[in-house]
């Protein structure tokens, strides 16, 4: 018969905690003063909302809110603060930053929670790739924070002082699979599922018959791009393919890739940022495709947050990210489970 673990609120197990969790307190803290030195205003976004984010693989949490004359509307526990920053950007903040609870379902593993910490920021009128310095800076400054001279996670090290790798998406999808990923897109946006199915077997991967492009990419990338990411030093994967990063710009020089990146540390993805888009119109017809997308794969559509389409419509050039903050204060304790570093998880 398997063990009960003992619950988190027991003592003995609290005493075992706490030192992942008071550094967790003190993470938090030199990340708060790093913003304020750099002239970042803390905000703080609402949590219920009537888009939980349009993602076709990203699912919420729903609630309904009753009105004073008894009338329901249905809203969703934030998945990310992301459209609210994005309103304040609109509204007239220059640089900001929030450390919020959101609330993602379907997700529960030793680096998931249901309810986590994210840690966003976003700066106007600045290019994505200061937001690649800001990472790094980050990471040290973590490190310092709680003591550690090398990240560790699951027998796999990071240099969290080393300058990170920047690694382009279709250079890793080329060195580690034999991939020639930009010959699988063309310039107006579409994806050739067919040349990229027959790459991947020829890699070494099933395909099902039923696998759309995305299902095969992110097949690749998890078998065989992401064991490499972060080892001995952090890796910042960048210049995604434009169909799999809808809320980011394309590039100048390739519309077939966009200004996405994400932070890597010891094989955990750590954060996820974009080059804006601000295009109201481009914006509506991505969250239609993957609405789409995830009415055909699970049945259910979220609705569109008009409010936010209008915003884009006045908001200026930006870049943003997403950082998980537990993952980070994992690898800045030593802690091995998400669980460690909150301080009432989920029962």
């Amino acid at each position: 018969m398997p063990s009960v673990p003992t619950p988190w609120w027991q003592p003995s197990a609290h005493q075992d905690r706490r030192p992942f969790l008071i550094g967790r307190n003190r993470l938090m803290t030199a990340l708060r003063g790093f913003f304020m030195a750099e002239d970042f205003t803390e905000v703080d976004t609402s949590i219920l909302q009537v888009s939980p984010g349009n993602e076709a693989h990203l699912h919420a949490f729903a609630t309904d809110l009753i009105d004073a004359d008894l009338s329901v509307r249905r809203f969703y526990l934030h998945t990310s603060p992301e459209f609210a920053c994005k309103k304040l950007l609109a509204a007239g903040e220059e640089r900001l930053f929030t450390f919020a609870k959101v609330f993602r379902n379907r997700e529960r593993t030793g680096t998931h929670s249901p309810e986590f910490t994210m840690l966003e920021w976003y700066r106007s009128g600045e290019p994505y790739q200061k937001l690649m310095e800001d990472c790094a800076r980050l990471l040290a400054l973590a490190a310092e924070t709680g003591g550690q001279k090398c990240f560790r996670y699951r027998g796999v090290e990071t240099d969290p002082f080393a300058e990170p790798e920047r690694l382009g998406v279709a250079e890793a999808f080329e060195r580690f699979a034999g991939i020639d990923l930009l010959a699988t897109l063309d310039r107006d946006g579409g994806s050739d599922r067919d040349a990229l199915a027959h790459a991947a077997v020829r890699a070494g991967l099933r395909v099902a018959a039923d696998d759309t492009w995305s299902d095969i990419y992110s097949g690749v990338l998890v078998q065989k791009i992401e064991p490499h990411l972060g080892q001995g030093r952090a890796t910042i994967l960048h210049d995604y393919p434009s169909v799999e990063a809808a809320l980011a710009r394309r590039t100048a020089d390739d519309p077939r890739v966009s200004e996405r990146f994400e932070l890597y540390a010891c094989g955990v993805e750590l954060a996820n940022a974009f080059g804006e888009l601000t295009d109201p119109d481009e914006q509506r017809r991505r969250f239609q495709a993957e609405m789409d997308e995830k009415e055909r794969v699970y049945g259910e559509r979220y609705p569109i947050d008009e409010d936010f389409l209008a915003a884009l419509a006045i908001m200026p050039q930006a870049s943003g990210i997403a950082l998980g903050f537990d993952r980070l204060a994992m690898l800045a304790t030593g802690a091995s489970r998400i669980d460690q570093v909150i301080w009432t998880p989920v029962a």
